[in-house]
């Protein structure tokens, strides 16, 4: 008996037509990419031919390939700027490259590019750490009776200090999640701490016009409260650890128009800014100057920004842009300050010399590509950045023709675009990127170098108070009257998570390691 076949395949038929061929896949057109450094714009390798579709991560190893300076692979972040014919008012001025060329640039709306053109690839070299972005609340700690006006973590960030209108400021145990004490003292709002960068002290801000100083280990205070201002206490600054390790002074800027700057050894003030002829809103303390000393920024509600010499405090520039309060300032410096020698690393110092080594190599690792910049930002809906100290690594031309001009430096860059009073201007810790929040709901970022406009981050629907960035600058983090929290993509410049829960404003957060934690006048600290 000879074997059947079974009978032929029949065909799938839909409605009565056969089902069209597959299709072939597309091509994937080859295309030159010429990889440049961001800083300088030097390119880092001759320009390469390769598939369009060659992802992300396999651009980030041909990088790290044929670039022969660094021993290690260093993640990088790859971006192509829109040409200036095709960027539509508002939308972003570059395209990030989150999957690949082809899907992100060739199949982009604007249509600028075509397989033919040679595609100039932005590298930024990245953080080497990943911060993993908060998704949930993992606990709320109430305590507080009145709306909580500020929050700032430790440098290590093993601690978190908060305060609040009902005249005290509390430490939180972050391991734990739990309150560890209660400093109480203050006879009005707490309106700012401020942690020493070595963390052996917190001082605290308040509207009654006292700075107190407490150790937090034990959460008593060390001696009795720093009187001197009239009115209330608007920001402190302490000096930075690599330019004193041992004692670090201590700035306070106040409503009176004055910013005092104390010594921790003797309690005094040791001299007293005046000069400003309204509210001084925000002190910083840089760690540059012309001789590498430290300088103090003070912006204020006389539409300028001085600058002083911290050693004896005398005054050096007075900026005189803005037509309007000067709000907010910041500095591309301020997470080095503010960390002083910790890093990601977490590793500790053993002694005050060390502390001050480190502190002083990661300043300058920072301040050798760009100087100490400052951003302000005022309620003229404007922002300013400027460069005052010019990198010392560059030539001295730039700071003799601004000695010349009596010391009337103009600002590198004018950053407009918000439609209202801008409440928050922030730099990322590695100084790449500026953002800045208004009274407009929306957030802006903005190129920390350069001053040019990159995207706009819209999402809130009230005006957005406050801004934190990750650590490792991938991440921003806003806080908004509209009672949410939202994370941002910088690839994407989309939001990445929505962080609900708050039953009302949030006036103040702050991000540490992967941990996020904002209070406001629902009176609960969420983290």
């Amino acid at each position: 008996m000879a074997t059947l076949l079974p009978p032929p395949k029949r065909q799938k038929v839909y409605h009565g037509i056969p089902a069209p061929e597959p299709e072939p896949p597309k091509q994937s057109p080859h295309i030159v990419v010429q990889f440049v450094n961001e800083e300088d714009g030097q390119p880092l390798a001759p320009a390469v031919n390769l598939p369009a579709n060659v992802s992300r991560e396999g651009l980030e190893a041909l990088v790290n390939k044929l670039n022969t300076k660094d021993e290690d692979p260093v993640p990088f972040a790859f971006h192509i700027s829109l040409p200036a014919d095709a960027t539509t008012p508002g939308a972003p001025t570059r395209i990030a490259i989150a999957k690949s060329i082809e899907e992100d640039v060739l199949s982009h709306p604007s249509h600028a590019f075509t397989p033919e053109d040679v595609f100039v690839v932005h590298c930024s070299p990245q953080a080497v750490f990943k911060v993993r972005p908060a998704t949930r609340c993992s606990s709320t700690l109430s305590g507080h009776t009145s709306p909580i006006l500020c929050a700032s973590f430790s440098p290590t960030g093993n601690l978190l200090a908060t305060g609040a209108g009902d005249c005290n400021a509390r430490l939180w145990d972050l391991f734990t999640e739990t309150p560890s004490h209660v400093l109480s003292g203050h006879k009005g709002w707490v309106l700012c701490v401020e942690w020493e960068a070595m963390e052996r002290k917190l001082a605290t801000g308040g509207h009654d016009g006292h700075v107190r100083l407490w150790d937090p280990k034990t959460g008593k205070p060390i001696g009795d409260a720093l009187k001197g201002h009239t009115k209330w206490v608007t920001s402190l600054s302490w000096e930075p650890i690599h330019l004193n390790p041992s004692a670090p002074r201590l700035a306070s800027s106040s409503k009176d128009g004055t910013v005092r700057v104390w010594s921790t050894l003797t309690r005094r003030c040791e001299y007293t800014l005046g000069g400003h002829t309204a509210s001084v809103n925000v002190v910083r303390w840089g760690g540059g100057g012309l001789n590498g000393k430290g300088v103090l920024y003070t912006a204020s509600s006389d539409r300028t920004v001085r600058i002083w010499d911290a050693e004896q405090g005398r005054p050096l520039h007075t900026l005189k842009e803005h037509a309007h309060w000067v709000t907010t300032l910041t500095l591309n410096t301020d997470f080095v300050l503010r960390t002083g020698p910790f890093d990601h690393l977490g590793k500790k110092t053993t002694s005050d010399s060390e502390a001050q080594s480190l502190a002083l190599k990661r300043y300058n690792a920072l301040v050798s590509t760009a100087g100490e910049l400052l951003i302000t930002g005022s309620d003229d809906h404007t922002l300013f950045l400027w460069s005052l100290f010019p990198s010392r690594t560059s030539s001295g031309d730039a700071s003799a023709a601004a000695a010349e001009r009596g010391g009337k430096l103009k600002p590198l860059a004018r950053l407009t675009g918000h439609q209202r009073q801008v409440s928050h201007v922030a730099f990322s810790p590695d100084g790449r990127w500026a953002a800045s929040a208004a009274w407009d709901n929306s957030v802006r970022v903005w190129d920390g170098r350069t001053g040019k406009f990159v995207a706009t981050l819209r999402g809130h629907v009230a005006a957005v108070y406050r801004l934190a960035w990750s650590a490792d600058s991938r991440l921003l983090v806003s806080a908004s009257k509209d009672s949410t929290l939202k994370i941002w993509d910088l690839k994407t410049y989309k939001i990445k998570t929505d962080l609900p829960g708050h039953t009302d404003e949030v006036y103040c957060v702050d991000f540490v390691a992967d941990k996020l934690v904002s209070g406001g006048r629902d009176r609960t600290v969420k983290m």
